[in-house]
């Protein structure tokens, strides 16, 4: 982007801004939230396409698996809703659906059998990218199918201490001290996921191969938020059928309050409503206020682990890129082991170079804390499809090398970057069956779990930090790797 086209995107968020009417903040909002789930009974399911959809909570229950005794302890847990994680991202469409479908079905019956209520959330990407529409639509149809068919559907990216905002139904992702439309960002280049559209109505359009017409979809504006309130917004869910698109702008963390009073009337009106959100919602939904950091002493609560730290990174977003280059200049000590990527999908090299890391990242944590890193440079298939086979082959090495790591060495702490990679580190590597979320590093981002050791492994109480590709600046993965050692953050 050039500097003329960066000044412009930040003079039009700031114009978009200053036009907006004043936020509406609601005293307590987030307590008449807690009441009001609780007077309906309502437990509030995430199905999150990946691990990072956490990041705006603390003690709530995360499931890797959707087994209906695993979904029966979600449901006995005391938070008012709780993650499954299905990452369909780093699926296929047919995969995508398959597994949607099979964890929709799954809480539907063991919700019944407990006679319990619940509300669906899709739990996506704040940078739009994923398996939309396909996975709203299984869930739609499934409604349809069972009588119950959805009257809207709630679209809010927003990922307010990210810097994802929508305002007049576009999309902006924050670059620095820039606001850019994310069709002009690396995010909409994505080789599985790409699109062009910043305004979120010509997304809907463009993702469903205009099925669903830009001019068909709702919204939700800021004067709508701002000054009708709640009652606005229920009046405007309330005139919603046919699981109609609606798109949710928000600025601040208080149009997500008012949208989330807005949709609770609406649904004790008996409006039937299903959302798909980045991660801002889901603390409005769960009506859950925020919390300081975590401390190095809180992180280790119950002790000290013994061993070494590893840092697993397989994101290859810029930014993520980046932040790996920081965290090398700023902790040498930390020792460097990079999966050659070429190599790993050339079939007469694969299992040489999974060999020579396994061994070198062994050895390395016998000795420190050890980075293990795919080759930054990029490799992509000639379609989304093959595209998302490379990264399945390359996230699949890292958790074949944190598995035989974990046979070897003790762990102290684990930390992944990047959605995919963070999923299958977690399920594969790790064998995370359950886990809390005991709260994020910074304000509202990069989660850290706590596992319950479910899976054995004597992995029990194991921090395992799940941060997304996308967040932060180029010094937050050094900042988080040096808070899980027990030391400050030393910016440069």
């Amino acid at each position: 982007m050039t500097r003329r086209a960066e000044t412009g995107a930040a003079t039009e968020m700031s114009v978009l801004r200053t036009l907006a009417p004043d936020p509406l903040v609601i005293d307590d909002a987030r307590r008449k939230i807690r009441e009001a789930n609780r007077a309906a009974g309502t437990r509030v399911v995430f199905l999150d396409d990946d691990p990072t959809g956490s990041q705006s909570v603390q003690g709530v229950p995360v499931l890797t698996r959707w087994r209906p005794d695993d979904l029966r302890w979600a449901f006995a847990q005391p938070a008012s809703g709780f993650f499954i994680l299905t990452n369909t991202r780093g699926l296929n469409d047919s995969e995508a659906a398959s597994t949607v479908r099979e964890v929709a079905a799954v809480i539907d019956r063991v919700a019944a059998d407990l006679d319990v209520r619940y509300s669906l959330v899709t739990r996506s990407d704040s940078t739009l990218r994923g398996h939309y529409p396909l996975e709203t639509d299984v869930l739609l149809e499934m409604g349809l199918q069972e009588g119950r068919p959805y009257d809207a559907l709630l679209i809010a990216p927003a990922y307010i201490a990210a810097g994802r905002v929508t305002a007049s139904d576009v999309h902006y992702v924050q670059e620095g001290h820039t606001f850019v439309p994310v069709g002009q960002t690396s995010y909409a280049r994505d080789a599985t996921f790409g699109f062009h559209s910043s305004d979120i109505r010509e997304y809907v359009e463009e993702k469903t191969d205009g099925r669903i017409a830009a001019g068909d979809v709702r919204s939700l504006s800021l004067e709508d938020i701002r000054v009708g309130g709640p009652q606005r917004v229920r009046d405007i869910i309330l005139s919603c059928s046919g699981a109609v698109p609606v798109i949710i702008n928000a600025l601040d963390d208080s149009d997500l309050d008012v949208v989330t009073l807005g949709l609770l009337l609406a649904e004790q009106s008996g409006a039937r409503v299903l959302c798909r959100t980045g991660p801002s919602f889901v603390a409005s939904r769960l009506g859950m206020a925020g919390r300081d950091p975590l401390s190095h002493a809180e992180i280790f609560a119950v002790g000290e682990r013994s061993g070494n730290g590893l840092v697993v990174v397989g994101s290859h977003v810029e930014l993520t890129s980046r932040q790996v280059s920081c965290l090398i200049d700023r902790l040498p000590e930390i020792e460097t082991v990079e999966l050659d990527v070429p190599r790993l999908l050339d079939p007469l090299q694969a299992d040489a170079e999974v060999e020579r890391c396994s061994v070198a990242l062994t050895a390395a944590l016998r000795r420190t804390d050890a980075l293990l890193v795919s080759s930054r440079r990029q490799v992509t298939g000639d379609s989304g499809h093959s595209s998302l086979v490379i990264a399945q082959t390359v996230s699949q090495a890292l958790v074949d090398l944190t598995r035989r790591v974990v046979q070897d060495v003790p762990l102290k702490w684990v930390l992944a970057k990047g959605g995919i990679t963070s999923s299958d580190i977690a399920t594969e590597g790790l064998g995370i069956r359950r886990a809390l979320v005991a709260g994020q590093l910074f304000d509202g981002i990069v989660s850290v779990w706590l596992n319950d050791g479910e899976g054995g492994r004597g992995l029990e109480g194991l921090p395992y930090v799940v941060f997304a590709g996308n967040v932060g600046d180029e010094g937050t993965l050094a900042d988080a790797v040096s808070m899980l050692r027990g030391s400050s953050p030393m910016r440069a």
